[in-house]
């Protein structure tokens, strides 16, 4: 019997990345909302007591980068100068420029705005069609994040990290084996009081009791403190955090990341088409799982290729799922943008707890509209 552990890992929207995350997709959303043909590479850096802003924006709207910043920050809970870093006294520096326009020349005639490969991944073995490991990472933060912001556990800071780890036996998910949950909390609260309050309030709601292993291991805050978190204890930067963003390591990650960058660069969209395809070639019955790869070049609007790959759970050979997917979708950056409508303010929403396996109006992507046609 083949038997393994795999582990994925996830962290709350408080986390220093993801706080550059946001920011980066806030000031996207921004354009988006004014200008849909705006042309965005927005990346951020936190550290303590500092947000800069830079790169690339070509726009015929104006944003108020240091306001929309603030708002940001205050949003996700970074309300108290003692944290280290809050959205009233922090530095807020912008540096932006003008996309160059040797890249302007080949996005302007429709082709892809950069050269690089992007994959897409469904399988399966969960309600979302995402790896087991990566859906219950996300759901202890999203839970983390749920009881800081209620009050139900008031000591709790923004900053926060989980880790699962999955037993598969012949490739089928069996149990639970290890949790790690790090919280930051103010510097009252005990070791014993988180323990025991995120094993009731957060490990409980989201981890299924049937999922544990008789023996599970819990680690809460491992290192028995978690004061000093956010931006003052680690920098952050936009970008830092694709696993998470993902598909938690199951499968493999293109060599772009997604915050900050219009739907015209394909680090983005065509991650976002790869997704859709994969989904929709599982949700029609064709395989149990499916990894799609699309490569494109620079100022070219078709993919240099499309890779297909359904670890033998498919009655088809990848040659003739190719084929389908190539005649049911239009893989061009244009196609992708205007399938997809990935030209509107919905980008912040994916900044946390991934960017794959979710619900709601602006994940387009998680859509299996076309079933009956590659079926």
């Amino acid at each position: 019997m083949s038997s393994f552990v795999f582990s994925s890992e996830s962290v709350t929207e408080g986390h220093p990345d993801k706080i550059a995350d946001q920011v980066s997709d806030a000031v996207l959303d921004a354009v988006m909302k004014d200008d849909p043909e705006g042309r965005v590479a927005c990346e951020t850096f936190v550290t303590t007591g500092l947000c800069l802003v830079g790169g690339e924006i070509t726009t015929s709207t104006y944003v108020d980068i240091p306001a929309l910043v603030r708002g940001v920050i205050k949003s996700i809970g970074y309300t108290d100068a003692s944290y280290g870093f809050d959205y009233e006294t922090c530095a807020v520096i912008t540096t932006i420029d003008r996309q160059s326009p040797d890249i302007a020349m080949g996005v302007n005639t429709h082709g892809a705005g950069d050269q690089g490969m992007m994959f897409g991944y469904a399988t399966r073995d969960t309600e979302e069609m995402m790896p087991l490991p990566i859906v219950l990472a996300h759901k202890l933060t999203h839970r983390l994040s749920e009881v800081r912001k209620s009050g139900t556990l008031d000591y709790l800071r923004p900053d926060g990290k989980s880790q699962v780890s999955v037993r598969y036996e012949n490739g089928v998910a069996k149990a639970v084996e290890t949790i790690v949950v790090s919280t930051q909390h103010d510097p009252n609260a005990t070791q014993k009081e988180i323990t025991e309050d995120i094993k009731r309030e957060v490990i409980a709601h989201a981890i299924p009791k049937q999922l544990m292993s008789a023996d599970c291991r819990v680690f809460v805050n491992p290192t028995g403190r978690f004061v000093i978190g956010g931006p003052q204890g680690d920098a952050g930067l936009t970008g830092r955090k694709i696993i998470v963003d993902t598909y938690g390591g199951w499968v493999a990650h293109g060599g772009g990341a997604f915050s900050g960058k219009d739907p015209t660069k394909v680090d983005r969209s065509a991650a976002y088409a790869a997704r859709w395809v994969a989904k929709n070639v599982v949700a029609a019955g064709l395989a149990k799982e499916c990894l799609i790869q699309l490569a494109y070049a620079i100022g070219v609007a078709e993919p240099v290729s499309i890779f297909v790959d359904t670890k033998g759970t498919s009655k088809l050979s990848n040659e003739e799922l190719e084929t389908r997917i190539r005649k049911t979708f239009d893989l061009t950056p244009w196609g992708i943008i205007q399938a997809l409508e990935l030209r509107r303010p919905i980008y912040r929403e994916t900044a946390s707890y991934g960017h794959f396996g979710r619900t709601g109006d602006g994940f387009t992507w998680e859509k299996t509209n076309r079933v009956e046609q590659l079926a």
